[in-house]
């Protein structure tokens, strides 16, 4: 388990090396493209650290905002609250915050920069159609993010590919309006020729290479976090139940939304061939191609092939 989380944290570092470096290059590709040398590197690693530095703070609150989550109340949701402080001492990490969101699609996020800071939602459909063992099965999967520090890289990761995003068109739009001081762009004939388009394929491409990052290290963790939730249960037939109902189940989550889908424990947004026939909402094709979380047919048996050989996998699916 602690070799795990080292390996996380690990991973983690070098996912951000890896989106610094992607924000860098674009920055650095606009001041040289318009005659500012490293200017355009110096403020796009500015607005990354700023940007990085803020959601550090502030991402279970806007994470918890943009869910409607309300706090839940200890008497009304007696039941939940008992079920988190247990699972939470079982782990060995403090109680999260625990809430609640009004939507009748089952489904649940943890939030939150550490388990020092962490916060738990989850929706009344999720309480209504779950029982105990099911509950306690996604509550514990919840858990296992906040535990492995899950929740801090994949709101780091949402920041900084907001921030290669918005930089990308900043600097498109400042090439198509034109503008600064000509610099490389008349200069060095061939070599200024090659710089211009090395940067705008870089500005083109370096918002999807940044989601692919995101989305990518997202459905691995998904893996662990069921993993470890069986490990804290000691019972996988509750998560495989939970697991079953969320696939059965149709509804879809009012609030959910690209930037916060990969926290849920099912992807709270359409991507199913049959949800667009349904009409439950446009684009789902375009959903599937950044799915944030593996199949959860995947996640079934992999739980139930670990459940039947007594043991749980050292490592996700790759």
């Amino acid at each position: 388990m602690y070799e795990r989380i080292a390996s996380n944290k690990r991973k983690t570092w070098a996912l951000i090396f890896g989106f610094v470096l992607i924000v860098g290059l674009i920055g650095w590709a606009f001041g040289q493209y318009l005659g500012y040398g490293f200017i355009g590197l110096a403020v796009a690693l500015g607005i990354a650290i700023l940007m990085t530095w803020g959601s550090y703070f502030n991402s279970d609150k806007i994470a918890l905002a943009m869910s409607h989550a309300k706090p839940a109340d200890d008497t009304k949701y007696q039941q939940l609250n008992n079920i988190v402080e247990s699972l939470s001492i079982a782990a060995g990490i403090p109680k999260p915050r625990v809430y609640v969101v009004e939507d009748s699609a089952p489904n649940a996020f943890a939030t939150g920069r550490n388990p020092e800071h962490a916060a738990i939602a989850v929706t009344t459909g999720l309480l209504e159609k779950l029982n105990r063992d099911e509950l306690e099965g996604v509550i514990a999967h919840e858990l296992s993010h906040v535990k492995n520090r899950d929740i801090l890289i994949m709101t780091i990761a949402v920041t900084l590919v907001g921030v290669i995003i918005l930089l990308a068109d900043i600097f498109i739009r400042a090439l198509w309006w034109g503008g600064g001081r000509g610099g490389n762009r008349n200069s060095g004939g061939g070599a200024g020729a090659i710089l211009a388009i090395f940067g705008l394929v870089l500005l083109v491409l370096g918002p999807l290479i940044g989601k692919i990052m995101q989305f990518a290290i997202s459905r691995r963790r998904e893996y662990l976090a069921d993993a470890d939730g069986v490990f804290l249960t000691r019972y996988p037939d509750g998560l495989i139940s939970a697991l079953e109902k969320l696939k059965a189940d149709q509804t879809v989550v009012k609030t959910g939304s690209r930037a916060t889908a990969h926290l849920w424990i099912e992807t709270p947004i359409p991507t199913s061939a049959a949800d667009a026939r349904q009409g439950k909402g446009r684009g789902a094709w375009l959903n599937r191609m950044f799915e944030t979380h593996p199949p959860l047919d995947d996640r079934i048996a992999v739980l139930k092939e670990s459940a039947l050989a007594g043991s749980m996998p050292p490592e996700a699916p790759t």
